[in-house]
């Protein structure tokens, strides 16, 4: 933490634990990387100058509109961990740095569902609430995602959900929410207007969750497992970071790739552990690993989730084309000087992956410093 007092003279407030004044170089940083990536911004030292003295007087400074909007869309530039990039300058941003109050921020995520949902065509969108402020951190939003289903383990041991939202379930619970026996209860959105202070709670309204039934092209007896999936995957829980300001409630999405659902959310062991299930059903052998049979069930369950979403007319990716955009965007960005870090075992999808471009390459290595960017929350 940087030294200096807003009662010691000699420097700007500081802040609680977590909220340090913002570093001028991290900020006159960003300010000149938008001069030189938006041409026409305006005179880039005239900007410098204004940021640096307010920094010196608040500990803080304000971004402009334009420089929110930026920075945003360069953090999702920046993201190492994420296939669909090639989109990045087509994310919507909303610009909610005013709204500090719990209820407002619930009112604000159900409407960016809304908006992001977009009847089936799902929009990258992100919503960006107060920032932390030296004396004045920014509210909190407690969910991992704005959508994620709850999940609790019954006296027998039997899982009723799924398991990745049990811690949630229990802090929902905790603050008065009721759980059903539903495999997929959408959680309520729990906000904290202020770190340590006791989460509201808000039940999502049935318009803001865009949700699809699973089908199978070509076994009607999919339909009778009874799945579902929500249409916009809305993360909640990471910080997004911008010339040293930081907005801890600031949640985006892009849309699903089929992978993401069909190989991992439904088919995960620890998640909700389909794959005997869907292999029972097929008629596969499961007495032993070299029948293949988690593999043939695996490549069923992404069959149905692409079919389901496409008939449903929302918006999702399969991994080969996904793969063939993100070596598109590789090469543009090199083309414009611009390296793309990437985690490769977060690039290759989870299915097929010697069979996507994705897989025989490498990637630029990714920089931990990289900013703007969007960070684990860690308070």
């Amino acid at each position: 933490m940087l030294e200096g007092g807003a009662g010691g003279g000699g420097g700007p407030p500081r802040g609680p634990p977590g909220v340090p004044p913002v570093d001028r170089r991290e900020a006159e940083a960003f300010v000149r990387q938008f001069h030189r990536e938006q041409p026409g911004a305006g005179d880039v030292e005239r900007r410098v100058r204004e940021v640096r003295s307010e920094i010196d007087r608040t500990g803080g400074y304000e971004h402009t509109a334009e420089e929110l909007a930026f920075g945003a869309r360069v953090a999702w530039r920046n993201a190492a961990r994420c296939i669909g990039r090639l989109y990045w300058r087509s994310l919507v941003v909303r610009d909610l740095r005013h709204v500090t109050a719990a209820d407002d921020i619930a009112a604000h995520c159900f409407a960016h569902l809304r908006q992001a949902g977009n009847g089936g065509r799902i929009r990258p969108v992100i919503s960006v609430f107060a920032p932390d402020r030296p004396g004045r951190p920014g509210p909190r939003i407690v969910n991992d995602q704005l959508v994620r289903y709850a999940g609790h383990r019954a006296p027998d041991g039997r899982w009723t959900g799924d398991p990745r939202g049990a811690p949630l379930s229990e802090r929902a619970v905790d603050l008065g929410w009721k759980r059903n026996d539903d495999r997929f209860q959408v959680l309520p959105l729990m906000v904290e207007e202020r770190p340590g202070v006791r989460p509201e709670w808000y039940e999502l309204p049935d318009d803001a969750v865009l949700e699809v039934a699973l089908r199978h092209p070509d076994h009607a007896w999919f339909a009778e497992l009874g799945l579902r999936w929500y249409a916009v995957p809305a993360i909640s829980d990471m910080v997004l970071e911008i010339g040293g300001v930081r907005y801890p409630a600031a949640p985006f999405n892009g849309w699903y790739m089929g992978t993401e659902i069909g190989a991992r959310n439904l088919a995960d062991a620890e998640r909700y552990d389909l794959l005997p299930v869907v292999a029972d059903r097929l008629g596969l052998d499961r007495s032993s690993e070299r029948t293949l049979w988690r593999d043939r069930a695996l490549v069923e369950l992404n069959v149905a989730v692409l079919h389901s979403f496409q008939e449903a007319g929302v918006t999702m990716a399969d991994h080969h084309t996904e793969s063939e955009r993100f070596l598109r965007h590789i090469d543009r960005e090199s083309r414009l000087g611009r390296a793309t870090p990437a985690d490769w075992s977060w690039i290759v999808p989870p299915v097929s992956g010697s069979a996507t471009p994705v897989f025989h390459r490498y990637y630029d290595p990714v920089d931990p410093s990289l900013r703007p960017a969007f960070i684990p929350r860690t308070s």
